[in-house]
């Protein structure tokens, strides 16, 4: 990383760069809300899950909802930097919202949170929002 950037700065096998902003950088190495220890899934209200491993990114939310708002969101994600950005956001901007706010956000939300993402990695904050209204849905047939 330059000293005088706040870029991550990648080169991909053709000698092509892409820049991470400080704020992919921070959620990568900072993760918010992830789920962390022996997982109890009774504590949440739904699951959401998508992604393959044969494809290498998975991501799975948990949500608590009450009074139609969702007041926790924990997530793993096996996956890159962009990916594990993308979910640490992504919970971090669904905390508080309504079941229908959160439904809204979209993957350009999530890259414009995160200050960016190179066009190559946008598919992961595809698969945060998926995964987020899969549980949505999941708790919307309970």
């Amino acid at each position: 990383m330059n000293k005088k950037s706040s870029k991550f700065d990648i080169r991909d096998i053709e000698g092509e760069g892409w820049v991470y902003s400080a704020k992919v950088e921070d959620h990568f190495f900072h993760p918010r809300n992830v789920m962390t220890g022996k997982i109890k899934e009774s504590d949440f209200d739904a699951i959401g899950e998508v992604g393959s491993p044969a494809c290498g990114d998975v991501m799975k939310v948990w949500i608590k909802v009450e009074n139609n708002k969702i007041i926790d969101l924990k997530w793993k994600t096996f996956g890159c930097a962009s990916a594990i950005a993308a979910t640490s956001i992504l919970s971090e901007m669904t905390i508080g919202k309504t079941l229908n706010e959160a439904y809204k956000i979209t993957a350009q939300d999530i890259a414009h949170e995160l200050g960016g993402l190179p066009r190559r990695k946008i598919h992961c904050s595809i698969l945060g929002d998926q995964a987020l209204r899969k549980a949505i849905d999941c708790w919307r047939l309970n």
